[in-house]
């Protein structure tokens, strides 16, 4: 769906995207190697006290964060990954694997879109990816 009227926001950056039947948003600020995040998680539960990510959008900011072999380092080592993970580009900003997105917003400011179970289609994630930005 399209955000009408006021946008949803997220760390100073407006989500002008979001995909039908998202669940319960919850927001977290975590701090891990010297990146600052923000993330926003929506959740739907599948049976009583059984729940699901539909989606993930975390803003990361922190000098570190300078290009996008930076990012994609942070990345790997954040989400515990090997060095034989290899994302393609995703425009001139970003990369993309099978159910993420990251996109270097300007150096020191990264956004990365996850659907880490499939709810929702790597589709919607680069729907999401593409809508983010700075307000106007």
């Amino acid at each position: 769906m399209t955000i009408s009227g006021t946008e949803s926001r997220l760390d100073g950056l407006a989500l002008t995207y979001l995909p039908e039947d998202l669940g319960a948003p919850s927001d977290f600020v975590t701090e891990w190697e010297g990146v600052d995040c923000t993330q926003r998680v929506w959740e739907t539960e599948i049976e009583p006290g059984s729940w699901r990510v539909d989606l993930q959008v975390q803003v990361m900011r922190a000098p570190r964060l300078k290009d996008l072999e930076a990012l994609k380092e942070f990345l790997v080592e954040y989400h515990e990954r090997g060095d034989d993970w290899s994302p393609s580009a995703f425009g001139d900003d970003g990369f993309a694997s099978e159910r993420e997105i990251a996109r270097l917003i300007e150096p020191g400011l990264a956004v990365e879109v996850r659907d880490p179970f499939e709810r929702k289609g790597f589709e919607a994630v680069k729907a999401v990816a593409e809508g983010i930005r700075y307000p106007e």
